[in-house]
């Protein structure tokens, strides 16, 4: 690797420092290099030459670690790659941060070298496995490296039967509770964390739905014609005779709701004691209906039956806070659909075919 002549040409010059590594082997290395690249090693340089020593120790890691480390300090082209380029190492180090991944994340971070931080982490992130989740779970932790320890997390929550097999799960329950109970921590909010999506997505499925049964009521009465918007649906005006214009999901509401609303026109159990839950079901769409018809701000008549009814209520009646949250996101999730099917304009979409070669424009 040319990276590791460059550092052999570098000991042909005078090295005025070494460094000595776990196992003994004695490193030559340049002051200069060490210092410009890590604050902590300029520091012990300083500190050793107070003393009259000419070595410096780096310790915890075996020596092929520490060689590639100082290979990477050598690089002369890293600190240019890093500003022209949004590569984390230079060329031709990858295999070399790949291969010493850990080791060179835990040195980056106690000699303070951020760029080669930035990479082992990314190295390691990348290389993840179930058997070394809890061993980089924990190196994340002592490293604070935020990218590694999401995904030590992440990777726990989607296998931790293969995580639970390994040894470093079997290490932690012997020896080390506390990040057995962080783990179990992390699983159990990855748990809540995705109730709570589905809830969240489950809810908006719900006002969506509400939202589109909203426009087909429009969509019906206006077909039909039948009715003022006082007149509780007959059934002439909420029977058969009205359109639903849409595919899909807009035409499955629609449908739904004019069969809803011929059974309201001819329950007789609506008026009973006790109701009939359908028909309460259709009172409550009328309503919601009301809240969010925009006609009567448009002094525009509305056909949809009860619609004024409500609407002079709602004036006199203060609605109850739940209500008049349920109407606020039903009225977004309507504005929000209605941005999705509008017209994109003839210019946007000739600028979108420049990066399309299946559009229409770009075939002209």
């Amino acid at each position: 690797m040319a990276l590791y002549a460059d550092l052999d040409a570098l000991r042909a010059s005078a090295a005025d420092v070494r460094i000595v590594t776990s196992d003994g082997q004695t490193i030559a290395a340049h002051s200069y290099v060490l210092a410009s690249a890590s604050p902590v090693l300029e520091r012990m340089i300083d500190r050793a030459r107070c003393r009259g020593w000419g070595a410096a120790a780096v310790l915890g890691v075996p020596s092929d670690a520490v060689l590639a480390f100082l290979h990477l300090l050598y690089s002369s082209d890293a600190a240019v790659v890093l500003a022209r380029s949004r590569r984390l190492v230079a060329p031709g180090t990858e295999e070399l941060v790949a291969a010493h991944g850990p080791q060179l994340l835990a040195l980056a971070h106690v000699y303070r070298v951020g760029w080669l931080k930035r990479a082992a982490e990314a190295a390691v992130s990348a290389r993840l496995t179930a058997d070394r989740a809890v061993d980089m779970l924990k190196l994340a932790r002592l490293c604070d490296a935020p990218q590694l320890y999401t995904r030590c997390a992440r990777l726990a929550a989607k296998d931790f039967a293969a995580v639970e097999a390994s040894d470093g799960w079997r290490f932690a329950r012997r020896h080390d509770p506390a990040l057995e109970l962080e783990l179990l921590q992390l699983l159990e909010d990855a748990d809540s964390r995705r109730a709570r999506w589905a809830r969240a997505r489950a809810s908006q499925e719900a006002y969506r739905q509400l939202g589109q049964a909203m426009g087909s009521l429009d969509r019906i009465f206006a077909a039909t014609g039948g009715g003022t918007d006082d007149d509780a649906p007959s059934q002439s005006s909420a029977g058969p005779a009205g359109t639903c214009a849409g595919d899909g999901d807009d035409d499955a509401t629609c449908q739904g709701l004019r069969l809803l609303m011929r059974h309201f026109a001819t329950c007789a159990r609506k008026v009973a004691p006790g109701g009939c839950a359908r028909c309460k079901r259709m009172l409550q769409l009328f309503r919601l209906h009301a809240s969010v018809c925009d006609r009567p701000e448009q002094d525009q008549p509305c056909r949809v039956p009860l619609c004024s009814h409500f609407t002079a209520k709602m004036q006199t009646e203060k609605a109850d806070k739940t209500w008049r949250l349920l109407v606020k996101k039903v009225t977004r999730a309507r504005a929000m659909a209605g941005m999705a099917d509008r017209q994109v304009p003839e210019v946007v979409a000739m600028s979108w075919a420049r990066y399309s070669t299946s559009s229409k424009w770009a075939r002209n």
